[in-house]
C-alpha cells in the first residue's frame, strides 16, 4: 500500500476525519467557484442595501457596512485562505527541510549556526515576529505568504535535523557512507525518504495554525487590504457593529473556525497513519 492510498484509507475509516475531509473539499469546491455561485461583486455594493440582516433581499448571510453581499465576500475570503495557508506551509516545509538535512547530516558549524538561528527566532513570539515582518514588509498577498514561511521554518528545521541525527547512526546509511556515495546522493535517496512522514505530518497540522495567522494579520492591518475580501479584513470591518450588526463577525468567524478544526481533524487522522510510534501502541 502506498503512502497516498494509506492516508486516504486511515480517512475513511474515521467518520470525523471523512466528514472534516468532506468540509474541506466543500471549502475548495466553494472558492473554485465563487465567480458561479455568486452573482454578487464582493467589492462592489449598494448603499441602499447596507446592513442587511441574514435571509433579507436575498442575501442569505446579510450585508456589510457598504451594501455588499456577506456571503459572497466569504466564499471569495476562503481563496485568500486556501492560496496563503498552503503557499505558506509549502515554503516553509521546503527551506525547513532543506535547512534541516544540512544541520543534521553535517554538523559542525553549520549545524551551530543554523541551529542558533533557529533557537532566536524561536524566542520570538510567534505572530509578534510575524506582524513585525509583515510591517516592514508591507501588504500584500505574496509578502503575507512570505512572512508566514519565514516565521515558521524553524518548526520544519528543528524537526528534520532531529530526524536526520537519528537516522544517520542506521546502518543503511553507514554502508553507503562505506561505499563512498557522495553526500547529495545519500542525502536526496537515504535519508530525505526517511524525514518525509514528519515533514507531512507537521504539514498538515500547520495549515490550520497558518489560517488563523493569517486572518490575525489582516484583522489587525498589515495583511490582505480591503476592498479585497478575507477573512481578516471582514472581522476587522464588522468590529464596530457587533452589537447592532452580529452577522458580520458571526459568519466570517464561523469560516475560520469551521475550516480550522477540519483541517485539524485531518491532521490528526494524517498523523494516526504516519507517526511510527502511534502505530505500536
Amino acid at each position: 500500500m502506498n503512502l497516498r492510498t494509506g492516508i486516504v484509507r486511515k480517512i475513511t475509516q474515521d467518520g470525523m476525519a471523512l466528514l472534516a475531509a468532506g468540509v474541506l473539499i466543500a471549502v475548495v469546491v466553494l472558492a473554485m467557484a465563487a465567480p458561479l455561485i455568486s452573482p454578487y461583486d464582493p467589492a462592489v455594493g449598494e448603499l441602499g442595501e447596507r446592513l442587511l440582516p441574514p435571509m433579507t433581499k436575498g442575501h442569505l448571510f446579510g450585508t456589510d457596512p457598504m451594501g455588499r453581499d456577506l456571503l459572497t465576500r466569504v466564499i471569495y475570503g476562503s481563496r485568500i485562505s486556501i492560496i496563503v495557508s498552503l503557499a505558506a506551509v509549502f515554503l516553509a516545509g521546503c527551506f525547513g527541510t532543506a535547512a534541516g538535512l544540512i544541520s543534521g547530516f553535517y554538523g559542525g558549524w553549520a549545524d551551530r549556526i543554523i541551529m542558533r538561528i533557529v533557537d532566536v527566532q524561536l524566542s520570538f513570539p510567534f505572530v509578534i515576529l510575524a506582524l513585525t515582518i509583515a510591517a516592514v514588509l508591507g501588504p500584500s498577498l505574496q509578502n503575507i505568504i512570505i512572512t508566514l514561511a519565514v516565521s515558521n521554518w524553524v518548526l520544519y528545521a528543528r524537526l528534520v535535523r532531529g530526524e536526520v541525527l537519528s537516522i544517520k547512526e542506521k546502518q543503511f546509511i553507514q554502508a553507503a557512507f562505506t561505499l563512498g556515495l557522495p553526500d547529495r546522493r545519500i542525502m536526496a535517496s537515504h535519508v530525505l525518504p526517511n524525514v518525509v512522514s514528519p515533514v507531512i505530518v507537521l504539514a498538515s497540522l500547520e495549515v490550520g495554525r497558518m489560517i488563523v495567522t493569517e486572518a490575525a494579520i489582516s484583522f489587525l492591518g498589515f495583511g490582505i487590504q480591503p476592498p479585497t475580501a478575507a477573512w481578516g479584513n471582514i472581522l476587522s470591518e464588522g468590529k464596530d457593529y457587533m452589537t447592532t450588526a452580529w452577522w458580520l463577525t458571526v459568519f466570517p468567524g464561523l469560516a475560520i473556525v469551521v475550516t480550522t478544526l477540519a483541517t485539524n481533524i485531518v491532521g490528526d487522522a494524517i498523523r494516526d497513519k504516519l507517526d511510527p510510534k502511534l502505530r505500536l501502541q
